[in-house]
Order: structure tokens, then sequence, then C-alpha cells
């Protein structure tokens, strides 16, 4: 795994034909931010605005991401955000288990590329297809788990806070466990000093 670079995983992503997704997109959507960051977020898959930049959450919740990270003093520049699939599903629907599957070898390689501390998984999809189906989303978010040395936590999608406000509640419980978290393993000393 030592021959793992970034330029791999880009061009792989860029040949990748393994599912249909890749028909019909304008653009695949790698995801992007700081490649050494101790967090990274994970989310479903590009929509319609990140499919015609190319760019993860861009759209309507990547904004409300960006604010919700803002809420925590987090800089968005100083986080890795990707998705599940990099290709945008016909309709913004749910990814196929096919197509998750297929992607998953360009997700475990960001994160070998990233080495996170810290994951935070956005809505059912990503916490499903990282942590196993039995999760659900309504029942584990805001409970921490540890795979493999990494902290993982699964919130609401932003994009179901912008079709349900009443989640958004428990969405800021959990992102102020994410930054609790942060500090305690001293991941960004100088956002919030011991």
């Amino acid at each position: 795994m030592a021959d793992i670079t970034w330029e791999l995983f880009h061009r792989q992503v860029e040949a990748c034909n393994l599912c249909p997704l890749y028909h019909g997109i304008l653009h695949k959507v790698p995801g992007q931010g700081d490649p050494a960051s101790p967090l990274m977020f994970i989310g479903e898959g590009p929509g319609q605005t990140e499919d015609e930049q190319g760019l993860a959450f861009v759209g309507a919740a990547g904004q409300l991401l960006t604010r919700m990270l803002d809420a925590i003093s987090l800089p968005r520049e100083r986080v890795y955000i990707c998705n599940i699939v990099k290709c945008r599903p016909p309709n913004n629907r749910v990814p196929l288990p096919e197509e998750i599957s297929a992607c998953m070898m360009h997700l475990r390689m960001q994160t070998l590329l990233v080495h996170p501390k810290v994951i935070v998984l956005l809505g059912s999809t990503a916490a499903r297809a990282t942590l196993g189906n039995e999760i659900r989303i309504t029942r584990d978010r805001g409970v921490w788990q540890q795979r493999k040395g990494v902290w993982m936590l699964p919130t609401y999608h932003p994009s179901a806070l912008l079709r349900d406000a009443s989640k958004k509640k428990d969405a800021w419980t959990d992102m102020q466990a994410l930054r609790d978290k942060l500090k305690e393993l001293h991941l960004y000393p100088d956002l919030y000093p011991s």
C-alpha cells in the first residue's frame, strides 16, 4: 500500500467504469479539502450542483455543512470532504448496493491517503456503508464508534436538516460532540487549545 498516491487515486476515479453511474454525469466528484486533515466527512453521493462543478458538498447541503463547521469554529478548508459514491445517481436517488460496493475501493484508498483520526458519517447511506447495514441513523446518530483506531460519528446528512428542521437540534448536539472529541484528541490545538 506504500505505492498509493493522490495522483493514482484521481486517475483511478477518472477512469472508473465499474458501475453504470458514470453514464450521463458531467463530472466525477472525488472529494476535496485538506488531504492531511485529521477529520474526514463522508456523505452519500454528489447532487446536481456537485456534478456540475466536480466538487463535493457545494450545493445547499454543502453550504449548510459549512455553516455547521463555522458554528464550532472549524474552517471548512481544514477538513477533507467526500462521498461514498463519486458519480451522481440519477435524480439524486440513493446509490444502489452494487454501486456502493463498486465505489468502496476509491473510498478505502482516500481514507488511507488522508489517514484521518476522526470520520463523520453524514446520513444513513454513509453510516451503513461504513459501519454496517444494522446501523439506523435515527437510533445511532451521535454515538461514537471506534474502528481500526479511527473514531466515527454518524449524524444526519445536511440535506435531511434542510427537509426537516426538527433534526437540527440533534445535529447541533453531534457537532458539539465532534468539537469535544477533536479537543480531547488534541487534533486542532490552534483552534481548540487545552
